[in-house]
């Protein structure tokens, strides 16, 4: 992650409310930024460190709503968590957010320690994701490092086969499997077939499928 500290998005058509809320921000060591539609954040480009939106649900004019804009944010895949606030008391458009994955749906006037949590609660998700993303991002780098051979008893190894097994599938000696097997473990950094089923489910690596051939002698 390229930066630690997180930003937080206000996107609010009242300028007395984002500065408020952008005020409380900074207060609490976050970078703020401030838009008064949703036109204008939608041409903001996104920092890559942990965030968090604040967002009304309804816009003056022909700016996109505070749903129409969650919806777009999913369809491109920015996965950035929204906090919804709204001056009208709607529950059909606040089900509808919290469906979609708001982290909250707060009614004006709130108190600021309800804004701030709803905030922090955001926040710590987007950093739980961008972990995540890291240790996939490690994990794929990792397998990278693989040999083809070391690849396919990876593979193998991950569908519950034991090395007798996999050098049946592959047509190889059991004890060129466990050579493989140990340099593949070792560049992994893991040291079990179910570490390595779940390191396969994490990246979204689709097992190959072998034909079964005889072992050579």
């Amino acid at each position: 992650m390229s930066s630690n500290q997180a930003t937080v998005y206000v996107v609010d058509d009242e300028i007395e409310i984002r500065n408020a809320i952008g005020s409380l921000c900074e207060e609490t060591g976050h970078q703020v930024r401030l838009f008064a539609s949703t036109d204008e954040f939608l041409a903001e480009t996104l920092t890559d460190g942990p965030s968090c939106l604040v967002l009304d649900i309804r816009f003056p004019g022909t700016s996109p709503t505070g749903l129409e804009l969650q919806r777009k944010l999913t369809e491109t895949g920015v996965p950035i968590p929204i906090v919804f606030i709204s001056g009208h008391s709607d529950v059909r458009v606040s089900v509808e957010a919290m469906k979609h994955g708001a982290v909250e749906f707060l009614p004006k006037p709130f108190r600021e320690q309800e804004i701030l949590d709803a905030i922090r609660h955001g926040i710590e998700r987007d950093r739980r994701r961008l972990v995540r993303e890291d240790g996939v991002r490690e994990a794929r780098q990792r397998v990278e490092t693989l040999t083809a051979r070391e690849r396919e008893i990876m593979l193998l190894m991950a569908e519950g086969l034991v090395a007798k097994q996999i050098a049946a599938k592959l047509g190889v000696s059991e004890v060129t499997v466990k050579v493989h097997r140990a340099r593949m473990m070792r560049k992994l950094e893991l040291r079990s077939p179910i570490e390595v089923a779940r390191l396969i489910d994490s990246i979204g690596l689709q097992a190959e499928r072998f034909d079964v051939r005889p072992a050579q002698s």
